[in-house]
């Protein structure tokens, strides 16, 4: 017996120890930006002179963020396309989903497209999610399912994060689908997205087919497997209770039977483009990060990034010190250590505080007492640019990721007047100890167990480029 279990034991060790080795070796190897991409991206691209057929409004609050994408889901007469890293059946997880199984069931078609990480406990399992496969005109696609055997694989992850109804409506950015991001039901972090609409659907010119390109690229994929649909009594009663869910939703929200003026709440667009990175599950060339900083860099301005958190290698570190030489106003606001909901990213900050401030950086620490994960960029009166994308070493070489650059100065009013909210809550870093702190801004303090973590987390300092 003592035999067995010494070779069980030994079996074990060996697998994760195989398991460690696949992942360090295949993602350790950051690419550099190829010159054939170089030379392919320009920064005048982003631009126009004229007025475009697109128009776009920035959604702040988790509540509007909801039931937005619920009355869009609601009035779509041919098609939903959604894409989320993360999607959960618990309440407005539960709200969505009952929402596209109403849709298929008056003929909408549907297509749904998560990461295979988040999907393992979320989806896979779920009643709530095959009740909607179960539906002839849904499909479900998983990208990039987890293997324990294929370990090479196993970092690569999709982070898009949109929804597109029919051909003239799509809302992009940072909003995983649950609770912490939709909706008003306890526990939330605060995000931002873009609603994007053209009133010329047939128009080439229109952002909207950037995406659905986009989307067709990752959904046809190899790595994208179909969700299964369960039969059972499981799977007929969770359809039963979205059905019943959906019709209280619609006594509860009237606005979601409303016809939007969506041309009324939006704002003229010069130009909308879609920077994204590559979209196999392997470590990646970096485009998304070289095409953001070259657009810092060229553009006119002040910079002003706000990300979540920030993991930098020497590369990242030096491109943003080369947009700080260029344009010496260049802010960047991020959550405090205390304030922070990933300890990853909290732990990073301390210990790299300071080479942040030696660049030139101009640091606001957010201490609103709910994490910020909004991702955006503004650049001077005219580009904002917003989407999945944080200042990390994960979303830079590992995972898919959006970003709109949005041309028109309405929108980066509307940018820049809601980024100062974040920023008057804020702590203005001097030096890696000390700050000059508002009247009306308390400093979050890290509690002991979050201090024991990041404590904890350093002694990982070296896996830090697949956090």
């Amino acid at each position: 017996m003592r035999k067995i279990r010494k070779i069980l034991l030994f079996g074990i060790l060996f697998f994760l120890l195989y398991l460690i080795v696949g992942i360090i070796l295949s993602y350790r190897r950051q690419p550099a930006v190829s010159q054939a991409y170089r030379d392919r991206f320009h920064v005048e691209d982003c631009y126009s002179d004229s007025v475009s057929c697109d128009r776009a409004y920035i959604m702040e609050d988790n509540q509007e963020a909801l039931l937005e994408r619920l009355r869009m889901i609601e009035q779509a007469q041919d098609r939903v396309i959604l894409s989320t890293f993360e999607f959960r059946a618990d309440e407005s997880g539960k709200d969505m989903l009952a929402a596209l199984l109403a849709a298929a069931e008056r003929g909408v078609d549907i297509k749904i497209l998560a990461d295979g990480a988040a999907s393992y406990m979320r989806i896979d399992r779920s009643e709530y999610f095959h009740a909607l496969a179960s539906m002839d005109n849904v499909e479900i696609k998983i990208y990039n399912r987890l293997n324990p055997f294929t370990p090479w694989k196993t970092m690569g992850r999709l982070h898009d994060k949109y929804v597109i109804v029919d051909d003239d409506l799509y809302i992009l950015g940072g909003r995983n689908t649950y609770d912490y991001f939709l909706g008003d039901n306890g526990y939330k972090n605060y995000d931002r997205d873009v609603l994007v609409y053209t009133t010329q659907p047939e128009s080439e010119e229109s952002s909207i087919h950037q995406v659905e390109s986009y989307f067709e690229s990752v959904w046809e994929r190899k790595e994208c497997a179909s969700l299964g649909a369960w039969d059972g009594e499981r799977t007929a009663s969770a359809r039963e209770e979205l059905e019943e869910r959906y019709r209280t939703l619609k006594r509860d929200y009237p606005v979601l039977t409303e016809r939007a003026d969506y041309e009324g709440m939006t704002y003229e667009v010069n130009k909308i483009t879609l920077l994204s990175n590559p979209t196999h599950v392997y470590a990646k060339e970096p485009t998304l990060f070289y095409s953001l900083t070259e657009i810092m860099k060229q553009a006119e301005g002040d910079v002003d990034i706000h990300t979540p958190y920030i993991i930098c290698n020497d590369w990242m570190y030096r491109s943003f010190q080369e947009i700080c030489e260029k344009k010496p106003r260049t802010v960047l606001l991020t959550n405090s250590a205390a304030n922070n909901g990933n300890p990853f990213g909290a732990s990073d900050y301390l210990l790299n505080k300071e080479r942040l401030v030696d660049i030139g950086l101009h640091i606001y620490e957010y201490e609103g007492g709910v994490s910020y994960h909004g991702k955006s960029i503004s650049i001077g009166d005219r580009l904002s640019i917003i989407g999945s994308f944080n200042m990390d070493m994960r979303s830079v070489y590992l995972d898919t990721e959006l970003m709109l650059v949005i041309d028109s100065e309405a929108v980066n009013r509307q940018l820049r007047e809601n980024m100062r909210v974040y920023e008057a809550s804020s702590a203005k870093v001097l030096d890696a100890e000390h700050y000059e702190i508002p009247e009306n801004v308390r400093q979050q303090e890290i509690t002991p167990k979050n201090r024991q973590r990041i404590r904890f987390l350093r002694l990982f300092y070296w896996f830090r480029f697949l956090m």
